[in-house]
């Protein structure tokens, strides 16, 4: 029994033994596969040509801002090329040693300890030759952008040189900003072979600016010097000749200083031309703007006038035609008002409107008068003229328009009397045939209501014929009679028709019901009661719902059945 329990403890203890050999196994081999990865890429790191990019950066011989910057980034290297190596490789030799004598947990942190320090190291190696490359590209990307600059600066000058004369009195600003900019280029082309490429960049920008703004100028300034030494001056010419020559054949103009117009924009064309001098060409550029608005207008003012000329010569006999025929309407207008009024009441102010044309009339009449010696003896611009006639044109349009509809509304009350003459006799013989219609139905009697009804629409037709026998005929009341009474008989019309259906229908419906009259009592007493109301009131309709309520309890559908054969035979019954 002892010697299996002492058996059980030396198994236990080989596989403890077992358990930790194969843990310390691991571990080691971990910290081992990290310690070659450190090892990698600290090779890697030292196979870098950082010293080679030292070395060509500094074959460029820097100076100023340059040399410092490549001193600070020189020192880092050599920095992290001494002490940091140094400790990367004191730290990998730990990690080696811990691992070999089988101190694993202090060998991970040793582990950790050393890849946090080639991290470092790497990013601070990228930022040194970073840095190295923008001061190497510095110098490649002055000296390509200084190419650049110099073309543009020599198209300038030779442009400058071969063209001079398109750029007129700017020509000596920009012989002198042309020189400044080769100043600038000498200073940039001292800094950049010296060895100072961050201040020559800084003089190569200014350069730059200045030779594009000097391009920028060089191709606006031949086209407002176009401008201002021949298309405005031609111009002018051409207006004052053109002026001039109006003067000569008679011509007025409204504006009382045209003349001083032409001097004001002949200096405006000086000024600018001072400003373009001195090479101001955003001011001579909005200048000539306006000039040129102000050079159009005075165009504008000469063609008006010339334009007038033909419109009143060729409207001069016209306008006067015209007047005298709006005169002669206006007076047999007039003869054909007071000729109406005679026979009709005129209700729209007829009178008072011609009356108003004549006066219109007259003060066209009074300034076309008026206007004529002046024109004649050329005292007056044609454009006042011009004015005056299309006024004209305008009044006399207006008012042979309303001449019109005056002489139609004149000619439609006689059309409208003899109209309202034929409807009331077809009002008359439609109340007579209604009168004779009732009559044929040998009805016991008339309600009131139909009968008050009858005479009111009787005298609205007589009223009517009243109206149109009067001496003066009031069109507008006639025509409102005449549409009040066609309302009426239509009302009474259907409302005798109701009265002759209901009394026909009344008898029928009694002849029908006389078969219940004896077997139930409420028929007999809505008959009889019906006859009082047929016979003694002559409420047809209040009998005809008397007897068919009695009958329809009695017989339902009784009462639709007679109803739609009456109607359907009303000739026959």
């Amino acid at each position: 029994m002892e010697s299996q329990v002492i058996i059980g403890i030396v198994i236990a203890i080989i596989a403890v033994v077992a358990v930790l050999y194969g843990v310390g196994f691991f571990m080691r081999r971990k910290n081992q596969e990290k310690l070659n990865d450190l090892e990698k890429r600290k090779e890697e790191l030292f196979d870098l040509p950082v010293i080679e990019e030292v070395d060509e950066v500094k074959k460029m011989h820097l100076v100023g801002q340059s040399q410092n910057t490549f001193r600070e980034w020189s020192q880092k290297w050599t920095d992290l090329s001494t002490a940091s190596f140094a400790e990367l490789e004191s730290q990998i030799f730990e990690v080696e040693n811990l691992n070999e004598t089988f101190r694993f947990l202090k060998g991970q942190a040793a582990v950790k300890d050393a890849e946090e320090t080639l991290v470092m190291m790497e990013e601070e190696v990228k930022v040194i030759r970073q840095g190295l490359k923008e001061l190497r590209e510095s110098e490649e990307r002055n000296s390509l952008q200084v190419q650049q600059a110099l073309d543009v600066y020599e198209e300038l000058k030779k442009n400058l040189r071969e063209e001079g004369a398109t750029y007129g009195p700017a020509y000596a600003e920009l012989q002198k900003q042309v020189k400044n900019i080769e100043i600038e280029f000498t200073q940039f082309v001292t800094l950049n072979t010296s060895g100072d490429p961050v201040e020559a960049r800084e003089v190569l920008e200014e350069a730059e600016k200045h030779t594009y703004e000097l391009q920028d100028l060089m191709k606006r300034i031949p086209v407002v010097y176009e401008e201002l030494n021949k298309t405005f001056p031609a111009q002018l010419k051409e207006i004052e000749d053109g002026y001039k020559k109006l003067l000569e054949e008679k011509f007025k103009f409204p504006e009382e200083n045209f003349e001083n117009d032409i001097h004001r924009v002949a200096r405006r064309i000086e000024n600018s031309t001072a400003d373009l001098a001195k090479v101001e060409v955003a001011a001579v550029e909005v200048a000539n703007r306006d000039t040129a608005h102000e050079i159009d207008t005075l165009y504008t003012v000469m063609e008006r006038e010339i334009d007038a000329k033909k419109y009143v010569l060729k409207n001069r006999q016209v306008i006067e035609e015209y007047i005298n025929h709006s005169m002669k309407n206006n007076r047999q207008l007039l003869i054909e008002i007071d000729h109406t009024s005679q026979s009709y009441t005129l209700n729209h102010n007829e009178l008072g409107r011609v009356r108003g044309f004549q006066t219109e009339i007259d003060e066209l009449v009074r300034r076309h008068g008026a206007y004529l010696p002046q024109l004649e003896s050329n005292e007056i611009p044609y454009s006042e003229i011009q004015g005056f006639y299309k006024d004209a044109y305008h009044i006399l349009d207006d008012i042979e328009n309303q001449q019109v509809e005056i002489d139609e509304s004149l000619r439609e009350l006689r059309k409208d009397e003899k109209v309202a003459q034929e409807k009331i006799e077809a009002f008359e013989l439609q109340l007579r045939n209604l009168k004779r219609f009732v009559e044929k139905q040998r009805l016991p009697g008339l309600p009131g209501d139909y009968l008050e009804f009858f005479f009111l629409t009787t005298d609205r037709v007589e009223e009517l014929g009243k109206s149109l026998n009067k001496i003066r005929i009031n069109i507008d009341e006639v025509n409102k009679l005449v549409a009040i009474c066609e309302e009426e008989l239509v009302i009474l019309d259907t409302r005798t028709k109701e009265l002759v259906d209901a009394a026909a229908l009344t008898e029928q419906l009694m002849q029908y019901a006389n078969r219940y009259r004896h077997s139930h009592p409420e028929v007999k007493a809505a008959i009889e009661h019906g006859l009082v109301l047929f016979n003694e009131e002559y409420r047809y309709q209040d009998a005809l719902d008397e007897i068919a309520t009695s009958l329809e309890r009695v017989e339902p559908g009784a009462f639709t059945r007679l109803e739609g054969f009456y109607f359907n035979h009303r000739d026959l019954v």
